[in-house]
């Protein structure tokens, strides 16, 4: 068993040009590649081995990401269920010229721990939360689990 804290990972990014589009906002799809590895890195130091990605909920953005921000990406596992493991994402922007930070928006993406030398996914260890936002997002995780299986049980079902 572990601690949500053993899997914490946190990212810093500066937003350059050739990171963005022509109105000088971040692109999307480099914001989904820095959520991917940040995610990535948090649930292999859950697992001690290599995770893929097995799915991403929702990814909206609220809060356009400038040429020159700082981003900050906040991941840590939320909960490990059998071979498979969330994690939360937190995307801050942080500006270099005032040091505000804001939140721009979070993520949540489903981790399949996988053996090196077989190839195919193994056990993941238990995750114990901790502090009062832990076991919050820890219970939520369940919630979405839920509601992922019934939505891909639905498609399959149809």
């Amino acid at each position: 068993m572990k601690t949500v804290k053993n899997s914490q990972v946190e990212m810093i990014e500066l937003v350059l040009p050739n990171d963005t589009n022509i109105l000088g906002n971040l692109l999307g799809g480099r914001l989904m590649h820095w959520i991917d590895i940040s995610a990535a890195l948090s649930a292999a130091r859950h697992c001690n081995t290599v995770a893929v990605t097995a799915a991403v909920d929702n990814l909206n953005f609220h809060k356009p990401i400038l040429l020159g921000n700082i981003v900050r990406l906040k991941a840590s596992v939320n909960r490990a269920f059998n071979t498979s493991m969330e994690v939360g994402v937190r995307v801050e922007i942080e500006s270099i010229r005032t040091g505000e930070i804001i939140h721009s928006n979070s993520a949540y993406m489903t981790f399949v721990s996988i053996d090196m030398e077989t190839r195919k996914t193994m056990k993941v260890p238990e995750i114990i939360p901790e502090t009062e936002d832990e076991k919050r997002r820890y219970e939520q995780a369940l919630m979405r689990r839920k509601q992922r299986l019934s939505e891909t049980h639905g498609i399959i079902q149809s």
